[in-house]
């Protein structure tokens, strides 16, 4: 200018003293972009919950004794069997066969279980076989005897 002041803006020496519409557009674009991929996951998410409650609901009976099963500490409870509320309204009765195995503390539990029925589903009836490595389960000179068993057949190893 005439008077001497110097006139503040864009000019040749101060380039960047403001967004240029593209950089502004850009930025548009990536928020955009973020927002549709965040809302994608959420939905998913949504969707998971959603399916894993159903299955929860309406999911085979026995998870729910399995997870009985998994969670009892005593292992007289678990040879008594029992009878279970499902969380569809139904019962389901079962009782239990425990085996030691030939290592300490390992048992098989050959479950047989029985499902009510109701309007919508028929009974059900099933068994299965679960390999549970349970200490509290032990008897102590039990699991003492099998210790010093598989030493003698293992002399090398239990050396180690």
């Amino acid at each position: 200018m005439a008077d001497g002041r110097e006139c503040v803006g864009v000019n040749a020496f101060h380039p960047h003293r403001a967004f240029t519409l593209i950089e502004v557009l850009v930025s548009l674009a990536l928020l955009a972009l973020a927002a549709v991929v965040l809302g994608a996951a959420y939905a998913n998410t949504l969707e998971a919950h959603r399916a894993a409650a159903q299955r929860a609901a309406a999911g085979a009976p026995v998870d729910f004794l399995r997870e009985q099963i998994l969670n009892e500490p005593e292992r007289e409870k678990v040879e008594r069997g029992g009878d279970l509320a499902l969380p569809d309204n139904r019962r389901l009765r079962w009782e239990a066969k425990l085996e030691e195995a030939p290592v300490p503390d390992l048992f098989q539990v050959t479950v047989t279980f029985r499902v009510d029925g109701d309007a919508t589903r028929p009974a059900e009836e099933s068994a299965q076989r679960l390999m549970l490595l349970r200490p509290t389960w032990s008897d102590p000179q039990r699991r003492e005897q099998l210790r010093a068993d598989w030493r003698a057949s293992h002399p090398a190893e239990g050396r180690k």
